[in-house]
């Protein structure tokens, strides 16, 4: 299984998927373990506008987890069978063992509606 987190540089979660700096891709073998990690620079644009969800689709990637993201970046990785899990923060590989360790839970909010300026209306 595979699983990617928006990241910054610093490897802490993105408050936004669609404008992070890229994706950490961690791979994870049967015994629930980080094998791997890789760097995966994020498309121009908005993660919603993109083809971010075809390409973790490619990659293997089941679940994402993420700080702020809207409905329909949800649907349309969904439409691609990724798993997301919102309001993630913190350190990304610290997160990726919390979700392999059944104690991260999704966080129940998505930003509802963008602006010209893609402003989320969740607090960050």
């Amino acid at each position: 299984m595979k699983i990617a987190v928006p990241v910054k540089e610093n490897q802490q979660i993105d408050d936004h998927f669609g404008h992070c700096a890229f994706y950490q891709i961690f791979t994870i073998n049967d015994q629930q373990e980080i094998t791997s990690m890789e760097a995966m620079d994020a498309p121009e644009g908005c993660g919603c506008k993109s083809n971010i969800a075809e390409i973790f689709e490619q990659k293997g990637i089941k679940v994402m987890l993420a700080g702020g993201i809207g409905t329909g970046a949800i649907n349309t990785l969904g439409a691609h069978g990724i798993e997301v899990l919102r309001n993630c923060q913190g350190n990304a590989a610290e997160q990726v063992k919390q979700y392999l360790a059944g104690t991260l839970k999704d966080g129940g909010n998505t930003c509802q509606t963008h602006d010209h300026e893609h402003v989320c209306s969740h607090n960050h």
